[in-house]
């Protein structure tokens, strides 16, 4: 029996937008379901996050026609990043390379607006004639077996294709369907989001300031606006929540010690629960896993959606391939190799940063000094910082 599809995609975020528009000239019939109306997709509101993106992930959007549909004004270079820990002055310094990617930068990557991301996804794919849109509309049911990969709408209705594809966040309920186990960490810990202005420049370096019981990173935008990120421990939400625009305002302004001088709240707050997930495998019988359906990152290393676009991008380029030489677009063999290959850097970055955060967010006296200990031998190893620079840089 012929199938519906050739794939079925199950998430209309950026990462199942970006695998579809990678496929848009591959002759290839897709089929993307996404559950919240197309009136979203076309119009996403501002949901406080800045996303941090590798020069890599900006060669992928320029590729997939995303990024000439960001508004230029609203792409924010980002120079440099520092770190500090707890009342120190210290700092571990990322300075702005002088090359990356082979190329001459003077700068580490960009920031922008995840919902100028998502809208530029999808206008890069809405006239796509082999994709179609189903919104609106969710998921009840995802079988797959040798033979095809079977979808239930909610409606009760049935879809198939050769190739099943999960793109729907890191609780992923197909994941769970599909039979793959994962490794979910709840970090008992709640971010705040929001965009403040301020009287000093932030000279576009980012900041992450690990103190003691609240930790603050600081994403730069405009030269004196600045995405403000405060985390918590989930039962001190209401220290955080209970407070007026200006009492958040300057209370971060004071643990700063006025490093960005006068500051005052412009934007909507918005809060996220952190939980990281690890998938145990990206496959499964003809199906896979992308985006965060695959790897969930905590946002402090900024790598959530660079792995998830370099997933789709992984994904897609051994798809496209094995369509070119009339070969199975599903096979083991193909899914195995995509495991593998996202696998390579995905797995290192997930633990590594739980590490991280398990060592900087330890308050006890003997972490307290290795953390002081852990910056200054990474100041002091060029070998390191190079290493950790070429990751952020893509």
């Amino acid at each position: 029996m012929t199938p519906d599809s050739d794939i079925i995609i199950i998430g209309g975020g950026p990462s199942g937008l970006s695998f579809a528009g990678a496929l848009a000239d591959s002759g290839l019939n897709i089929t993307l379901i996404e559950k919240s109306p197309l009136e979203v997709l076309q119009n996403p509101p501002y949901d406080g996050r800045e996303i941090a993106l590798t020069h890599l992930s900006k060669e992928i959007m320029q590729r997939l026609g995303i990024w000439q549909r960001i508004p230029e004004h609203e792409i924010y270079p980002l120079r440099d990043a520092k770190v500090l820990n707890g009342r120190s002055d210290y700092q571990l310094h990322f300075p702005q390379p002088a090359y990356a990617r082979g190329e001459p930068t003077d700068r580490l990557g960009y920031l922008i607006s995840n919902h100028n991301i998502r809208k530029a996804s999808y206008e890069a794919v809405a006239d796509a004639k082999n994709i179609t849109f189903i919104c609106g509309e969710g998921v009840k049911q995802v079988k797959t077996n040798t033979e095809e990969a079977q979808v239930t709408l909610e409606s009760g209705r049935t879809l198939t294709a050769k190739l099943l594809v999960a793109a729907d966040s890191r609780f992923s309920q197909t994941r769970r369907q599909l039979g793959i186990a994962s490794d979910m960490h709840d970090y008992g810990r709640t971010m705040f989001l929001c965009r403040m202005k301020h009287t000093l420049s932030n000279q576009h370096t980012a900041y992450e300031c690990f103190h003691y019981g609240r930790t603050i990173a600081l994403l730069p935008l405009e030269e004196n606006l600045t995405n403000t990120v405060i985390t918590v421990d989930s039962d001190r939400v209401s220290s955080i929540q209970n407070l007026s625009d200006q009492e958040l305002a300057a209370t971060v302004q004071q643990q700063l010690g006025n490093r960005l001088g006068d500051m005052e709240l412009v934007s909507t707050r918005h809060a996220y629960p952190l939980a990281g997930v690890l998938a145990e495998r990206f496959y499964g019988v003809r199906s896979a896993l992308i985006g965060d359906a695959a790897v969930g990152m905590h946002p402090v290393t900024a790598h959530g959606f660079n792995l998830g676009l370099a997933s789709a991008d992984i994904l897609a380029g051994l798809v496209t391939e094995a369509a070119q030489k009339g070969k199975n677009i599903a096979s083991q063999e193909l899914l195995s190799q995509y495991d593998s290959k996202h696998a390579l850097h995905a797995r290192s970055l997930y633990y590594g940063t739980n590490m991280l955060l398990k060592l900087f967010t330890n308050e006890a006296p003997p972490a307290k000094l290795l953390r002081g200990l852990v910056l200054r031998v990474s100041n002091n190893l060029p070998p390191l910082k190079k290493l950790i620079t070429r990751q952020l840089t893509g």
